[in-house]
């Protein structure tokens, strides 16, 4: 089912010089929170994406803030990120996306890349997402040889992997008006594509109480940490099937001798639609009123839900069928399934523009010090972009 101008766009991928990016970029840590590392990162990507004859910028990162222990709202920085304009005149755009960022800091263990066997690269970031970035490129340049008449936006930002907080503006500014958006998040176990995903918020409550002496008059204070933890079992209690509440983390207390004042619930909330965003944000506001009432504290809210639910529209439905044809006249049939994850991809969707997003390369554990690589997917799923770009010139979003 490939046709001859198909097969001779594709044929020039090899494997060899996506796997060399994806070798040099898995060795630059590039934390979010490491600004040197992903600074460096930055400009190895400018570098590499030059070749694309576009324009390519560095964006610089928008206010991003972040209550700490002490309850205490503080700026956070972010590295810059990276865009490239191909054809901004074209009357059909596409938008690809990435991200530079891992979850790994300058100071983790897990630093060097090794081979477990001839096709299982181990390595920081390798499936998540530098060798989904080598290959969106190689996919890039493959159908920059065809005659292309699309043009298209490469977003690569600095700060997916903590929500995307100082590029959602970005992202939802580069998301309009494009006909499909692919993003390079590595595919699900056994090479399946991402279907349906839930809205993700982040959100911290500092809990202001009274201190006091715990042996003279403790009845005097207000104690911050009970009533923190108060506020994390009632969200915990509320979680249900299309809702997932995780209460995290809880920072502040005082000494075993005094009441205390401060404490900072950390906690997450999924919602795996519209209606269940809606009664999570009441939720929340239910929750915070009744333990503040209840314990005689006062509670700031910080966070949000940065990531919208995708659930999958009509036009998702044609492009993962565009894809699905794609893949299986490559000889690489593939499935999708729904996923408890989340990334830029959700952010996109929200735009109402149909988005792949687990176009990169295929692995697994990631986030964790056994993060792999299968290499042979490499120029498999580079073949897959350039075709899918292809046809999506040709034919637009449909099979």
């Amino acid at each position: 089912m490939i046709a001859r101008d198909e097969a001779a766009l594709i044929e020039p991928i090899e494997r060899t010089p996506i796997l060399a990016r994806t070798l040099d970029w898995a060795a630059i840590n590039s934390g979010t929170a490491n600004l040197p590392g992903v600074a460096a990162m930055a400009g190895r990507l400018a570098e590499a994406f030059a070749a694309l004859l576009g324009e390519v910028s560095l964006v610089d990162p928008a206010p991003v803030e972040k209550v700490g222990a002490d309850g205490r709202v503080r700026a956070v920085e972010t590295g810059r990120h990276l865009v490239l304009r191909v054809r901004p005149d074209a009357e059909r755009r596409v938008l690809l996306t990435g991200h530079m960022d891992t979850v790994y800091p300058a100071d983790h263990p897990f630093q060097t890349t090794d081979w477990l066997d001839a096709d299982t690269l181990h390595g920081p970031g390798t499936a998540d997402m530098k060798g989904g970035l080598s290959l969106m490129l190689e996919g890039l340049l493959a159908y920059e040889r065809g005659a292309p008449t699309l043009g298209y936006d490469v977003m690569i930002n600095s700060d997916e992997e903590t929500g995307s907080l100082s590029s959602s503006a970005l992202i939802a500014g580069l998301a309009q008006g494009k006909l499909a958006a692919l993003t390079y998040e590595p595919a699900l176990p056994g090479g399946m594509m991402a279907r349906a995903r839930p809205g993700s918020g982040n959100f911290a409550a500092a809990v202001t109480g009274r201190s006091a002496h715990a042996g003279r008059n403790p009845q005097d204070g207000r104690n911050a940490l009970v009533a923190a933890a108060d506020l994390a079992q009632r969200l915990h209690r509320a979680r249900r099937d299309g809702l997932s509440v995780n209460p995290a983390r809880i920072e502040g207390g005082a000494p075993n001798n005094s009441v205390p004042d401060l404490a900072v619930l950390h906690f997450n909330i999924r919602p795996r639609g519209p209606e269940d965003l809606a009664e999570a944000q009441a939720l929340i506001a239910a929750a915070i009123d009744a333990v503040a009432a209840e314990h005689e504290v006062a509670i700031h809210l910080h966070g949000g839900f940065a990531r919208p639910p995708k659930p999958v529209s009509p036009a998702t439905e044609s492009l993962f069928a565009l894809v699905s044809r794609a893949a299986a006249d490559l000889g690489e049939p593939m499935a999708w399934k729904d996923t408890g994850g989340v990334c830029d991809g959700n952010n996109i969707a929200a735009c109402g523009v149909p988005v792949i997003d687990t176009m990169g390369a295929c692995g697994g554990a990631i986030h964790s010090p056994e993060e792999f690589l299968l290499a042979s997917s490499l120029d498999a799923r580079a073949r897959l972009t350039a075709l899918v770009l292809h046809r999506l010139d040709r034919h637009g979003v449909a099979v």
